[in-house]
């Protein structure tokens, strides 16, 4: 095309579109970035940062509750939400100056607006229309909610509004038992709420291995957090002052359960209507835009990232997608990213986190006699005594071949999936990774552990 505006014309500046400018950037790319709201989208402001800072204040309110089984005499006389959220909002408002710097200072041009696609290889924000040699769609995704289900941000609320919160409720039911769902059961219960999460299918966080699902069921019920699995929504009366949420079991029966609050945590989905992708002949599906494996579309030179793409909603998939597509523009030829090599983590209390393949996953593609499974329990690890958390690291493998899975439980497990996604994604055997020295006393060690007993030579393990 004749003298475009940019070579990468980028419409959406969240996890996926900012990591595409940085990186088309440096590789000496001209970049240009439209964005309606802050750059940063919905993992900076209202998603992935501040929902960790909530779970952050909510660990320290447990550990200042329970802080005697230490032999430190602490109590807590109450939660400040207005202090909670002016630390959240410290901790955003640093990220966000920081990400402004870092496109400031890589070149790229920010074009402040909703922009929409309507031309091949364009973009035109309040009127203007942009150019680029190339176009990535990056416009992300929001909280879903169900049919005749009308979310009034007061009773009824998702995680944007719950974020926003002035105060611990006294009760909440949380619609939806998947990661959102169970993050914020897990904030409300520490601060002090009566929670029931309902979910539809038969076990909470249900993309995670059966194991995980149910280690997370039991430390709930250890910590009061009311579930029902297997029900489904009904309907809700909002009242001036609390809500009443009719369910449906599986057999039929319904019941009401009332609360201050209605939280709907059913998923997100994507941002495309109105954007023009569909006029553009972008190829569509329920609302997403697929894509081949180098997240090209159908159209000559468009590229789709992050959320508006069918797979995981995760900010680490969508950045990792972003610089993926910066590279591939630039001729560096990036092998195409592995869905099930990246890792996933909810960040509730216990943590539960993942990479790769479920064991029922890994028994559907390779046979039941073609798998290994191995769990190392960490109450043998002294990091995990120290800590009093409980759970677990499961490892599948292929019969005689490389470890396919990794599931972990526990508190601060999260920081462990870094070193089991480069298992898996290195196609590591057991008998790899069991010679490399883990430092002790870490949970760090647990894998390790887990490594030898898949090996064939379990050390802190009974027989």
């Amino acid at each position: 095309m004749a003298d475009p505006d940019f070579d990468v014309l980028i419409l959406g500046a969240g996890s996926g579109g900012y990591a595409c400018a940085l990186r088309a950037a440096q590789l000496g790319l001209t970049v240009g970035l439209v964005e309606k709201g802050n750059v940063g989208g919905t993992c900076l402001h209202v998603g992935c940062i501040p929902t960790k800072a909530l779970l952050h204040a909510a660990e320290v309110a447990d550990q200042t509750r329970e802080s005697e089984q230490f032999g430190v005499r602490a109590s807590l006389e109450g939660i400040d939400m207005a202090g909670v959220n002016a630390y959240k909002d410290g901790v955003v408002q640093r990220l966000f100056k920081g990400l402004t710097g870092l496109i400031k200072g890589r070149g790229i041009t920010v074009i402040e607006g909703a922009g929409r696609l309507t031309g091949p290889r364009e973009v035109t924000v309040d009127g203007k229309a942009w150019t680029g040699r190339h176009v990535v769609l990056a416009s992300g995704s929001s909280s879903r909610s169900l049919p005749g289900l009308e979310v009034d941000g007061e009773r009824v609320i998702t995680s944007e509004h719950a974020l926003r919160l002035d105060r611990v409720p006294a009760s909440v039911v949380v619609l939806g038992g998947g990661v959102i769902g169970c993050e914020f059961a897990s904030v409300w219960r520490s601060f002090g709420a009566e929670v029931t999460i309902v979910e539809a299918l038969p076990r909470l966080v249900p993309a995670e291995d059966e194991a995980s699902s149910k280690a997370l069921e039991r430390a709930f019920r250890k910590r009061k957090i009311a579930f029902r699995t297997d029900t489904r929504f009904h309907s809700v009366k909002a009242g001036d002052s609390s809500v009443a949420v009719t369910v449906e079991g599986a057999g039929g029966e319904q019941s009401v359960i009332e609360a201050d609050l209605l939280l709907v945590a059913v998923g997100r989905g994507p941002v495309t209507e109105g954007l023009g992708y569909d006029e553009q002949g972008v190829t569509m599906e329920r609302g997403f835009v697929l894509t081949d494996d180098r997240c090209r579309t159908n159209l000559e030179g468009v590229y789709a990232v992050g959320d508006i793409v069918p797979g995981l909603q995760l900010a680490h998939r969508g950045f990792q997608q972003g610089i993926f597509v910066a590279e591939d523009i630039a001729g560096l030829d990036p092998r195409p990213i592995d869905e099930a090599g990246i890792p996933r983590v909810t960040y509730s209390h216990p943590e539960v986190a993942s990479v790769g393949l479920s064991e029922a996953d890994a028994a559907t593609a390779y046979g039941a006699d073609g798998i290994e499974t191995v769990s190392y329990d960490l109450g043998g690890n002294g990091k995990s005594q120290i800590l009093k958390t409980q759970g677990f690291v499961k490892l599948v493998r292929r019969k005689d071949g490389p470890v396919v899975g990794v599931h972990l439980v526990g508190d601060r497990v999260g920081e462990l999936i870094g070193e089991a996604q480069l298992i898996y994604n290195w196609e590591g055997y057991p008998e790899d990774v069991a010679p490399l020295v883990h430092a002790h006393p870490t949970q760090n060690e647990a894998l390790g552990e887990a490594h030898l007993a898949l090996a064939g030579k379990p050390l802190h393990a009974h027989s």
